[in-house]
């Protein structure tokens, strides 16, 4: 009996002298049972990463495939507590497609030289890009500046003006521009309303000073060669008519732009104001 307590005791004494690292188990798991040891790779050595656990399909127990986390993606992208961001394209803002033909995304505001130019030599962009802006400054100015002279390219109307005296004539032609810049805005409108009526959905304000910068530009070439050979030459009647087809299709691509519409639809919303201008001012019977 003696040695058997003295045995105890020994035992007893060593084990509460020695200290045991405790194992450390990774989350959500429990330490084996007594005398079982752990499966081989179940738990990280030393200079190991974390135990990531067995693995599983990309869907997930019971999931499609496609729920999975994408490749070279984020693992955690599709699972609970955690969302994937996707962005969504958007025509205007990053460029889009116009009747199948694609399109440059709309920059900043042009200046009213950039502006000027870019009807002349850039159409189709500078109307895509500036749809969303009003013009007013320039349209105005520039219609009215047109308007002074657009009475020098009517032969009577220029003799009128000659024949008379200063004091007589400036009223004249103020009162001419006037006119043409009131014109310019009644035309415009007709020419919006229209395409809002024809499936249209632009801006009214983009559109009218558009359509005034349009009349405006495209007759300055006749008036020029009028001012020298009066409005009745054969050259400023053939130069009449080849501006007024080239107002017709800016005005088309004008409108087709600002409206989202095809390019006959854009036509017959222009229609009204391309017979205006045809009839009060290219043909001399304003």
């Amino acid at each position: 009996m003696a040695g058997f307590r003295s045995g105890r005791g020994r035992d007893s004494g060593s084990a509460q002298g020695r200290q045991y690292p405790q194992q450390q188990y990774p989350y959500g798991q429990q330490q084996p049972p007594y005398g079982q040891q752990p499966a081989p790779g179940a738990w990280p050595q030393a200079g190991q990463g974390q135990y990531q656990g067995p693995p599983q399909p990309p869907g997930g127990p019971g999931q499609p495939e496609y729920f999975g986390p994408p490749q070279g993606g984020d693992p955690y992208a599709n699972s609970p507590g955690h969302t994937q961001s996707f962005s969504v394209q958007d025509p205007y803002g990053q460029g889009g497609y116009h009747d199948g033909v694609p399109e440059p995304p709309p920059g900043p505001r042009l200046s009213w030289k950039e502006l000027l130019s870019g009807i002349v030599l850039r159409p189709n962009r500078t109307f895509w890009q500036m749809r969303d802006y009003p013009v007013w400054g320039p349209a105005l100015l520039v219609t009215f500046l047109y308007g002074l002279l657009a009475v020098f390219g009517f032969d009577k109307a220029r003799e009128d003006a000659i024949n008379t005296t200063i004091s007589s004539a400036i009223p004249y032609v103020l009162t001419t521009g006037i006119a043409m810049v009131v014109a310019g805005l009644l035309l415009g409108i007709v020419t919006h309303t229209l395409a809002r009526q024809l499936g249209g959905v632009g801006s009214w304000a983009p559109t009218v000073g558009l359509s005034m910068l349009i009349m405006s530009l495209t007759d300055a070439p006749r008036l020029v060669f009028a001012l020298f050979l009066g409005g009745d030459a054969s050259l400023v009647q053939l130069i009449g008519w080849l501006t007024w087809i080239a107002s017709g299709v800016l005005f088309t691509s004008m409108v087709s732009r600002s409206h989202d519409l095809p390019w006959l639809k854009a036509l017959g919303a222009s229609a009204i104001q391309l017979l205006a201008l045809l009839f009060l001012i290219k043909l001399g019977t304003f």
